[in-house]
């Protein structure tokens, strides 16, 4: 399984009203191991950041002036994201953005939905923690991910934090060592699986007896007449 974690940067908050990407990042997981394979460009938006967003990004108008146009990029970065689960932060936004470049550049590029799938991980975030902060700074300080380097957002930092947070959120295993040999990626942490021994011991099984089945049955049929008829233990 193909997922890319993607952030941009943006001149402002509407296309609409003319703002462009001004960074582009993207980090790169296959069967949940950051591959190192990441994606990372800034490009000149041909236009002044409104005040608001320099004073997120702190990106200047002159460090862009010698950086492509998306026209000159487009290929290479649709071929990198082609089909991929793209994971975004609030990806309405940045989906947004980056179908409106497309346009920009006639009808021949389509829209990111025509090559990837999209997972929004505020939606799910929102869905595993209701009712509570779940923007990425929360999301760090939940799930104790270290973001102290981050003073001001960068669309390359902020997927590779939200790659850490997402690897946390959905098991929280992020990296995979067999028979004892540790994996090489120095920014991948988490959970370490090892290859139990040939000649282990068998588990025992232990089954219920007659009594105990009896007991968990009245047990689900107490919880379906107090949920109205719903218990999913029974399905």
């Amino acid at each position: 399984m193909r997922q890319i974690v993607l952030d941009t940067e943006t001149t402002g908050l509407e296309p609409s009203q003319g703002h462009r990407i001004i960074e582009i990042g993207a980090v790169e997981i296959i069967n949940r191991k950051l591959t190192g394979n990441h994606y990372h460009q800034y490009l000149q938006p041909d236009r002044e950041s409104d005040e608001e967003a320099l004073q997120v990004h702190g990106i200047t108008s002159e460090f862009l002036a010698d950086k492509p146009r998306f026209e000159n990029i487009v290929e290479g970065f649709m071929d990198y994201i082609n089909g991929a689960e793209l994971i975004i932060h609030n990806a309405p936004f940045d989906v947004g953005f980056i179908n409106n470049e497309l346009k920009l550049l006639g009808t021949s590029w389509g829209k990111v939905e025509d090559v990837c799938t999209i997972l929004d991980s505020l939606v799910l975030a929102r869905r595993m923690h209701p009712g509570q902060k779940n923007n990425l700074d929360a999301l760090c300080r939940r799930y104790d991910v270290n973001n102290t380097h981050r003073e001001l957002h960068g669309a390359l930092l902020d997927s590779e934090i939200l790659a850490d947070v997402y690897l946390m959120m959905t098991g929280g295993q992020v990296k995979l060592s067999l028979g004892g040999e540790e994996s090489s990626g120095d920014d991948v942490q988490g959970s370490v699986i090892r290859r139990l021994s040939a000649d282990r011991r068998p588990l025992k099984i232990i089954r219920a007896n007659d009594d105990e089945l009896f007991e968990h049955e009245k047990r689900l049929s107490a919880i379906e007449k107090a949920s109205g008829g719903v218990c999913v233990w029974k399905q």
